[in-house]
């Protein structure tokens, strides 16, 4: 009898890269340009420098690039640090279906084990896809617990298909990664996100070196269970977990096409009151000494994310309040309104006091399309009150932006650390990734211009 594992594991070993269509292709490209313009920006963060210094020394004479620096090391460490540095500035792409990051999850790993053995970018594409696909199917069938936190929980499923793809596993060697991975799955909180404990971090990190050990773990003759993310998920991880939804359509589509970029440096939670307060500001010439208070109604879990004073950059991300704040005082929501400069700003720490945040039960953040996800009431020092709302997000695939503007984004995150030139190169490599023999040729220019990595 064939079940969803079997389904799942025959998919992913069927993902071939000149079968796919054209479009998915083009999203697969986009989505590693925006995964390595997150990774390259988030490395310059000195705790992630600290970390690939330490990974380059413990794997000396490694073969995977360390993005962002001009070191190497083995395809776990390179895969644990790039993946870390990826989610430090909460500008990585995601996915509304899966309630998760899967490309952060699939991408590092991917790229340092087909760099580590020489393959084409053909291969890591495939990879990335297959990769995507199942770990998001697993994500969508899940239901975490309150304080779950979806980064690096079936991540280490991503990674395992990944890598098993690489080696060109059949579906029977898909199936033990996928059960083997997934009883390694890290049990991760919010908590350390909402405090800003840059241990959150490690989340992908973590997930990416356990998902490639996963798959050695096959090779040396390790066993898992026969249906381990039922076991995991269904029993701690989460509420409920329903295999049916993990094969719901598969076959019709691919996940990558479905994701969400992020153009506001923060946790997607709170997108939906900033693409309101953008519609608003369409409509009105808003300043901020204007304002009186802000009411922003949300997802039941935006209660946890309405500390207006923000102990440090990381949990600003993850406040409603300070996000208005500096949207409403910079005028921007990129990541110089997440920087210690704007913690301290006290323009930002006042107008945070007076934004209040309430709950409404009905909102979820895997909404469809007209069900509203945030409303907005800005009171005016004038007595006037404007409102607006938002549903899915900018950039989601059910409300997408030009592929120009992802290509923007990328250049502007991998410039101050690549250097112009070496930034305008990826995007130029990335998209032809597909006719490389090798994918050293685009990993070239994932160093900081004129330094190139030790080894090389």
């Amino acid at each position: 009898m064939t079940d969803y594992l079997d389904r799942l594991a025959a998919f992913a070993s069927r993902v071939e890269w000149d079968a796919l269509p054209l479009h998915t292709k083009s999203a697969a490209k986009l989505v590693l340009l925006d995964t390595l313009g997150a990774i390259a920006a988030g490395s310059a963060l000195d705790e992630n420098r600290r970390l690939a210094a330490l990974a380059a020394a413990r794997a000396p004479g490694g073969a995977s690039t360390l993005i962002g620096h001009a070191a190497r090391a083995d395809a776990f460490w390179a895969a644990l640090a790039n993946a870390t540095a990826g989610v430090a500035l909460e500008v990585d792409e995601g996915n509304r279906l899966g309630g998760g990051h899967p490309a952060i999850h699939v991408v590092p790993a991917a790229l340092a084990v087909a760099e580590e053995r020489g393959l084409g970018g053909a291969r890591l594409l495939e990879a990335v896809v297959a990769g995507y696909e199942i770990g998001s199917r697993l994500g969508g069938a899940t239901t975490a617990r309150a304080n779950v936190h979806s980064h690096g929980t079936w991540g280490t499923v991503s990674t395992a298909i990944a890598v098993a793809r690489l080696d060109g596993a059949p579906a029977g060697a898909m199936r033990d990664a996928i059960n083997l991975a997934a009883s390694m799955s890290p049990a991760n909180t919010w908590t350390p996100a909402l405090e800003g404990a840059t241990i959150r971090n490690l989340y992908p990190g973590r997930s990416a070196f356990q998902g490639i050990l996963a798959v050695e773990l096959g090779r040396a003759g390790f066993t898992g269970l026969r249906d381990a993310p039922s076991d995991v998920y269904g029993t701690i991880l989460a509420d409920r977990f329903e295999p049916d939804l993990a094969v719901d359509g598969l076959g019709e589509g691919f996940r990558i096409e479905q994701n969400y970029f992020k153009f506001h440096a923060c946790c997607r939670y709170n997108h939906f009151a900033l693409d309101a307060l953008g519609t608003l500001r369409t409509r009105e010439a808003l300043r901020e000494e204007d304002v009186a208070k802000v009411r922003v109604t949300t997802i039941p879990f935006g209660l946890r994310m309405a500390d207006p004073e923000p102990a440090n950059p990381l949990a600003a991300r993850f406040s409603i309040p300070h996000a208005v704040a500096a949207a409403l005082v910079l005028g921007r929501t990129d990541i110089a309104a997440f920087t210690p400069a704007t913690l301290g700003d006290a323009r930002i720490r006042d107008l945070a006091r007076r934004v209040q945040i309430e709950a409404d039960p009905e909102m979820s953040p895997r909404g469809a399309t007209d069900r509203a996800t945030a409303r907005l009431a800005v009171t005016l020092r004038d007595g006037r009150v404007l409102e607006a709302e938002a549903a899915v997000v900018e950039g989601d695939a059910a409300k997408p932006v030009p592929a120009s503007r992802v290509v923007t984004k990328f250049v502007d995150l991998a410039t101050p650390v690549l250097g112009r030139g070496h930034a305008e190169r990826l995007v130029e490599a990335v998209e032809t990734a597909d006719s490389a023999k090798d994918i050293r040729g685009l990993t070239t220019w994932l160093t900081p211009a004129g330094r190139p990595p030790k080894g090389a």
